[in-house]
């Protein structure tokens, strides 16, 4: 059977579609009326649609986005992971989601599906794609629970999709959302991949969506299990201090957010993955036993939950 043809419109209209499903699961629990919808332009070609929320009884800040670009000229950013390609005309497009909730013990969460097309700059050549995306958690607050759930989830779409997915692309998420300056992780992690097509298109298509949508049900479950318990102000404080390391990522490291700055996408829609609230406390050091402790020395490091024993990888793989 031959694989199916790259359509970048074909691709457009389901992440339009899952952008407008998981605005629907925040409308369900914030209201019909807690997002903000802005449309925009690119100068250069394309745009989007950010959909933001701020303030919300469940969720303190995030975003729901969509874009398209295209341009001449591969960016910087990408030009430098793929040369061959350097000088052609390109168009790019994803769903990007950062979710921030009230509660400490709900976990931060993101998502991101892309595709990206390098256009035939010449009669003879042909459109290049490949697909890229994951997703990821970060909690303030540990929970073993929430943690095989979420593995267990990105593991199901990866391992239907091709077996031994799974291990590589969590390996791949546990080495990038990592902070060298920190030695540590950003969060629990889940799965990660970049420049992918060897699936064909049809089906890499169809497992980024696959990753969309197991995003949307898992994420939006612990959520709920998290979102109405009891805290104070020492788990609000403990809250802005990860939230600060968040945003250390974010600005950074995150090739996202220098992908979108270096292409002239636009700024707002870029950094509203950033929290309303961060907070850094000089040389500071969790209580010694405390969950705080806990979150660095169980949860900070990878691991690999859907084993019995949830041994750390790294001994794993060095013994």
């Amino acid at each position: 059977m031959q694989s199916a043809q790259p359509d970048p419109d074909q691709v457009q209209a389901a992440f339009q579609k899952l952008q407008d499903d998981l605005c629907r699961e925040i409308e369900n629990r914030e209201g019909s009326d807690i997002l903000r919808e802005d449309s925009w332009e690119r100068p250069g070609g394309g745009g989007g649609i950010s959909r933001a929320v701020e303030g919300g009884k469940i969720l303190s800040k995030g975003g729901v986005n969509f874009s398209r670009v295209s341009g001449d000229a591969l960016p910087a950013p990408a030009s430098a992971r793929r040369p061959e390609f350097a000088g052609r005309p390109f168009e790019a497009m994803g769903v990007s989601v950062v979710l921030h909730p009230q509660n400490p013990y709900a976990p931060t969460a993101h998502m991101n599906v892309r595709a990206f097309f390098v256009l035939p700059a010449l009669e003879e050549q042909s459109i290049q794609w490949w697909f890229g995306g994951g997703f990821d958690l970060t909690p303030c607050y540990g929970f073993d629970e929430d943690a095989v759930e979420w593995h267990q989830a990105a593991h199901d779409i990866c391992e239907q999709a091709k077996p031994g997915l799974y291990r590589s692309f969590k390996r791949e998420c546990d080495e990038y959302f990592y902070l060298p300056h920190r030695d540590e992780c950003r969060g629990i992690g889940g799965i990660f991949y970049d420049d992918f097509s060897e699936l064909g298109f049809e089906r890499t298509f169809a497992f980024s969506l696959e990753v969309g949508n197991g995003f949307r049900e898992s994420f939006f479950r612990i959520l709920d299990r998290r979102a109405s318990t009891p805290f104070g102000e020492r788990e609000k404080q403990f809250q802005r201090l990860r939230r600060g390391r968040y945003v250390e990522f974010n600005l950074l490291h995150d090739r996202g957010t220098k992908f979108g700055l270096a292409s002239g996408g636009r700024t707002e829609s870029i950094l509203m993955s950033l929290p309303a609230e961060a907070n850094w406390s000089y040389n500071w050091t969790p209580e010694p036993g405390s969950p705080e402790e806990q979150l660095t020395e169980r949860y900070l490091r990878p691991r690999d939950w859907l084993a019995p024993t949830h041994p750390l990888e790294n001994n794993e793989q060095s013994s």
